[in-house]
């Protein structure tokens, strides 16, 4: 089990910062390039206009998203499409997921979690597996969430863990309070799976 450092009301500014802090202690440790894997929704995006605002070598800089919906790359709820969007006018390298992809080790796995307990579009229904064999996986919710009814690909919780570290940030009592029961081993959600396999340090920003 790894250990959990649980960081309390958390601004943007505040998350923004420690991925700063964090991402330029990867960076100053290698010549060469690092990946990371971010989030879809909306809870990151606001935190990435604060990160962009810091500086970073954004061109030694892989992004993958966690997860995406198969949409076209324009189409509002593409996490890749927003994601570029954000980041590749700083130079950041942005992979869009696919069923062949190859992801690499992270510096940084950044996470959110639903109100259903899934962790990228690994929702309750797809049962997903620690030792799952593929790294990306393409599924369909059941039931479909209403503000985002499509067909998802999405890293498979061995590929989330193949990483320096995971971050979440999770807002709300209600997701903190099923955050915490799924730490504590009370009920077998995907987020509770995902933490039962980690050996690496997870950080919640709440």
């Amino acid at each position: 089990m790894s250990t959990t450092n649980l960081i309390e009301h958390a601004s943007d500014a505040d998350v923004a910062r420690w991925l700063h802090q964090r991402l330029s202690q990867a960076l100053a440790a290698t010549k060469d390039e690092i990946a990371i894997t971010i989030p879809g929704g909306s809870t990151p995006f606001p935190i990435l206009a604060e990160l962009a605002e810091l500086g970073l070598d954004w061109e030694r800089i892989a992004v993958w998203p966690g997860d995406d919906r198969i949409v076209a790359e324009d189409h509002p709820a593409s996490n890749v499409g927003r994601i570029r969007a954000a980041l590749e006018p700083l130079g950041a390298r942005v992979t869009a997921l696919s069923e062949s992809a190859r992801p690499p080790h992270f510096a940084l796995t950044w996470l959110g979690m639903g109100a259903d307990g899934h962790v990228a579009s690994l929702f309750p229904s797809s049962d997903p597996q620690a030792d799952e064999p593929r790294r990306v996986l393409r599924l369909t919710p059941d039931p479909l969430p209403l503000e985002a009814p499509f067909a998802r690909l999405s890293l498979t919780i061995p590929a989330l863990l193949n990483s320096d570290a995971v971050v979440f940030v999770i807002r709300g009592a209600e997701k903190r309070a099923l955050f915490d029961a799924g730490l504590r081993g009370e009920h077998d959600l995907p987020v509770a799976r995902l933490l039962a396999a980690a050996d690496i340090p997870i950080i919640c920003f709440t």
